[in-house]
C-alpha cells in the first residue's frame, strides 16, 4: 500500500449502503490506487523516464485511474462486486444482484466527467488534481504537479436528463457530459479541502467546507 496520508474527509451518507459500499472499502481502494500509481512512477523514474502523468495524455491518465480504482473497489468489496469486461457498461457488476451495478467516471480538477453515451444508472464520480511530489497543491493549470491525488468522490443515481449531449462535426465523436443538475443529484462522499481546485473565497468552496465541518 502507498504511504500517502489521506487528508480528505469521508462524509456519512446512506447512499453508500444503498449502493453496497462503505467508507472502509473506498478508503482501501484509494490507498491501493495510490500504491499502484506510485509503483508505476518509481519504475519509470528509476529507468530515467518521466512519471506517468508526464508520459501519457491527461485523458488517458484519467482512464487509467478509473480502471485502477474500479479494480481496487471490487477487490476490497469482499466479493460484492466484480469488474466488468473492458469497455463494457457498467464498470462494476454486483455478483448477487442485491445492490445496483456501478459505473465509474473520472475527471481532472473541477471538470465534469463525460462519456460517449448518456446512460441511466448508478455512478461513482471521482475527480483528481495533480500535486507536487510532496503532495502540496496549487490551483491553476500552470501550477499542475505530477502526482495524482483524488480530491472528491460522489455517488448516486443519474438519468439521461443529467447529461448534456454533443456531436459536433470534427469532434472525436459523441460525448455525454454530466451537467450541473447531474452533479447536484450525486452525494459527496469524500472531499479533500486542501486539494479542492476552486477558490477558497468562493461559494463552492464554502459549500464543501460546511459539508466537511458539519461532521467534525
Amino acid at each position: 500500500m502507498s504511504n500517502r496520508v489521506l487528508s480528505g474527509t469521508f462524509i456519512p451518507t446512506v447512499i453508500l449502503q444503498e449502493m453496497g459500499l462503505n467508507q472502509v472499502v473506498l478508503k482501501r481502494a484509494i490507498k491501493q490506487t495510490y500504491s499502484l500509481l506510485d509503483k508505476i512512477d518509481n519504475t519509470l523514474v528509476n529507468s530515467g523516464v518521466d512519471r506517468i502523468s508526464q508520459t501519457v495524455e491527461l485523458a488517458n491518465l484519467s482512464s487509467m485511474i478509473g480502471n485502477i480504482l474500479g479494480t481496487a473497489i471490487a477487490q476490497h468489496s469482499q466479493g460484492v462486486f466484480e469488474r466488468n469486461g473492458p469497455h463494457k457498461f457498467p464498470d462494476l457488476l454486483c455478483r448477487s444482484g442485491e445492490y445496483p451495478d456501478l459505473e465509474i467516471k473520472i475527471a481532472l480538477e473541477n471538470n465534469k466527467p463525460k462519456g460517449h453515451l448518456a446512460k441511466s444508472g448508478n455512478y461513482i464520480i471521482c475527480r483528481y488534481v495533480l500535486c507536487d511530489v510532496d503532495g502540496s497543491f496549487k490551483r491553476g493549470k500552470q501550477n499542475r504537479g505530477v502526482v495524482p491525488y483524488i480530491w472528491e468522490l460522489r455517488c448516486g443515481h443519474l438519468i439521461q436528463e443529467h447529461f448534456n449531449l454533443s456531436n459536433t462535426e470534427g469532434d472525436s465523436g459523441k460525448t455525454a457530459v454530466i451537467n450541473a443538475e447531474g452533479m447536484k443529484a450525486l452525494n459527496v462522499v469524500y472531499c479533500d479541502l486542501d486539494r479542492t481546485p476552486v477558490s477558497k473565497k468562493g461559494r463552492i468552496y464554502s459549500e464543501y467546507s460546511r459539508l466537511v465541518q458539519g461532521i467534525n
